[in-house]
């Protein structure tokens, strides 16, 4: 088993949602998180960009501020783990600056609370 961290734009998350879903994953977690790579933001562009201003979100990239972003978890067999980040890079590549990172991590074991079980067999796959 693998988990695929994702950080994608905030008005990415959608679209890669249903991708994900139409692929045959259709559990993930998700929540709202700040941060930034190497490149700067400039504080009217990311003013702009909070406000989901398509233009000014196509600009952010020259000053030291966090930007939003979301962060989607997602545990699958191994499998499957190159069936995810192709989804994910598809539908979240633009070409420029702050598309996002994919980290891929093991994960030992799972256990379905419920009823015990443990193992692949407790992802909803």
């Amino acid at each position: 088993m693998k988990e695929v961290m994702a950080f994608i734009r905030m008005n990415m998350m959608n679209k890669t949602k249903r991708a994900l879903a139409a692929a045959g994953i259709s559990s993930l977690y998700a929540k709202e998180c700040l941060g930034r790579g190497k490149g700067l933001v400039e504080i009217p562009i990311l003013n702009g960009a909070e406000k989901r201003y398509e233009e000014m979100m196509d600009e952010l990239g020259s000053a030291g501020r966090l930007v939003p972003k979301r962060m989607i978890n997602v545990v699958v067999p191994d499998k499957l783990v190159k069936t995810v980040v192709n989804t994910i890079i598809r539908e979240n590549q633009s070409g420029k600056s702050g598309d996002g990172k994919i980290f891929i991590m093991p994960v030992y074991e799972a256990i379905r609370v419920r009823t015990g079980e443990a193992g692949d067999e407790t992802l909803d796959m």
